[in-house]
């Protein structure tokens, strides 16, 4: 489905940028820069948005993605903002984001254009 396609190019562009935004950071750089933080937890959203957009057949075909937790992430970011902890930020951006990029690149059809 053309849709899911789309959603799952931005969960994939998104990931990257928060790979891009994060690397070579430690968490203490990462905790003293507002900007980076800001960054990352607004495209962290992104994912989370487009993932509760992918259709439930895609997400039931591919139950290796996390699809509950970039969603129910996206959920505290929006409406619980005030309890966001950046140690578990810094643990998504450093232990998961690297596997969900290598989970839905090769679901990612190729630019034909």
């Amino acid at each position: 489905m053309w849709r899911d396609d789309a959603l799952l190019l931005d969960m994939l562009l998104g990931a990257r940028k928060v790979r891009e935004f994060c690397r070579d950071l430690s968490f203490e750089a990462f905790i003293a820069d507002d900007l980076r933080q800001n960054a990352t937890l607004h495209v962290l959203q992104l994912i989370g948005e487009a993932a509760s957009k992918v259709s439930n057949e895609f997400c039931t075909a591919h139950t290796e993605i996390a699809w509950a937790g970039m969603i129910g992430l996206r959920h505290r970011l929006v409406h619980d903002y005030g309890r966001i902890d950046l140690a578990k930020i810094w643990q998504i951006v450093t232990h998961e984001i690297d596997p969900l990029i290598l989970a839905i690149e090769p679901l990612v059809p190729e630019d034909k254009s």
